[in-house]
């Protein structure tokens, strides 16, 4: 997977991406897009103590968290939107441009005359990303 790891929960699991890594002690930072409440407590459960979680995706509003690992981990949760999404973007380009891999977080590409199929990808709870392409 490389120094930067993008996991797709449907095929991977964090833990088998720690072994591949050599991480013992678990991830120093981590960014949650999915907005899935599961995969934001398999994330956290992966966290070294005093880490930081970024979080990117919309969680429901039922979503629950163990804030167990929050707290005796002493991890930092930061919502990212607005201005620090510019920052984010930045930080991505240095990830992508270093050899970060994204093509595990896509599931799903359409042309984007087929825009609902997409909608209903992401509603279906079944999808990472999804891309629509003009080509």
């Amino acid at each position: 997977m490389g120094a930067h790891a993008a996991v797709n929960l449907l095929h991977d699991s964090l833990e088998d991406a720690m072994r591949e890594q050599l991480l013992v002690e678990g991830f120093d930072v981590a960014l949650e897009m999915s907005g899935s409440a599961d995969a934001l407590n398999q994330l956290l459960k992966s966290m070294r103590n005093g880490g930081k979680v970024s979080l990117l995706g919309i969680l429901g509003p039922n979503a629950v968290i163990d804030w167990t690992d929050v707290i005796f981990k002493g991890l930092t949760l930061q919502g990212i939107y607005g201005r620090r999404m510019y920052e984010t973007w930045y930080r991505m380009l240095a990830m992508i441009e270093a050899g970060l891999d994204l093509r595990p977080v896509i599931t799903h590409r359409f042309h984007y005359t087929e825009f609902e199929k997409g909608f209903e990808a992401m509603n279906s709870g079944n999808s990472g990303k999804v891309i629509l392409s003009f080509e």
